[in-house]
């Protein structure tokens, strides 16, 4: 590939990643290929060929056809635990985290309810987020996989990010599942976790964090600790 040429596909898959982006923040669901193509007026091979890259590059989640997007942090197609309504759309939230940022990402949507089930006992919970304030509770996010693992399948790691009525039940659904218990978190330090990490998904030329400034930010937000790469 030429550089002109090199140069015409990064256009055309930012092109698309923005079309997506775009799509998810005001329908609340997944544009299709051919949603894409006559968005765009790209072929569908062209956006097919996008999607894969931006697929590649991390900055979207394809099913294993490549043909359906899955996911578009802080966006999901899929059920994965949370949903999070606004004023006018209702999105399926990819985790707590995710589920907590959307009102940090867009601008007409300040506050929207996050409502989910506690896995462990089934107990329902419901939370408005805004940006001004971690919302009141005593409930615990818990995060099954550390952070260096999350894209050996991050739809399974998104799936395992979810918010319990306290420690003691991470610790039942823990034994029930079989499973070794990741980080656990009060409702403040996932809010701030959420409030900045996606902040310019929306905007052209957004480039996500390399794992420098993703450590940084964790620091900053609280975390500790080797599941988040950090120091006790």
């Amino acid at each position: 590939m030429t550089d002109a040429a090199s140069r015409t596909h990064a256009a055309r898959a930012e092109e698309i990643r923005l079309a997506v982006y775009s799509h998810f923040a005001r329908t609340g669901g997944a544009p299709s290929v051919p949603d894409l193509a006559s968005g765009t007026g790209l072929a569908p091979t062209e956006v097919r060929r996008a999607l894969r890259t931006l697929h590649q590059r991390r900055d979207l989640v394809l099913d294993n056809d490549h043909d359906r997007i899955v996911m578009a942090h802080p966006f999901s197609s899929v059920p994965l635990g949370f949903s999070v309504m606004g004023a006018r759309t209702l999105w399926w939230g990819g985790c707590a985290w995710d589920s907590f940022a959307i009102p940090h990402l867009l601008d007409d949507e300040p506050e929207v309810l996050v409502a989910t089930r506690c896995p462990a006992c089934g107990t329902p919970h419901a939370w408005v987020v805004d940006r001004k304030a971690p919302p009141p509770g005593e409930q615990v996010a818990h995060f099954l996989t550390p952070a260096r693992h999350v894209w050996d399948d991050v739809v399974h790691a998104c799936a395992h990010q979810r918010l319990f009525c306290s420690a003691d039940c991470v610790s039942t659904w823990s034994e029930h599942t079989g499973r070794t218990p990741g980080y656990v978190m009060d409702l403040p330090t996932l809010w701030r976790l959420a409030r900045g990490w996606y902040a310019g998904r929306l905007d052209a030329g957004h480039v996500r964090r390399d794992p420098a400034s993703a450590s940084a930010y964790f620091a900053q937000v609280g975390l500790r600790g080797a599941f988040w790469g950090l120091p006790d």
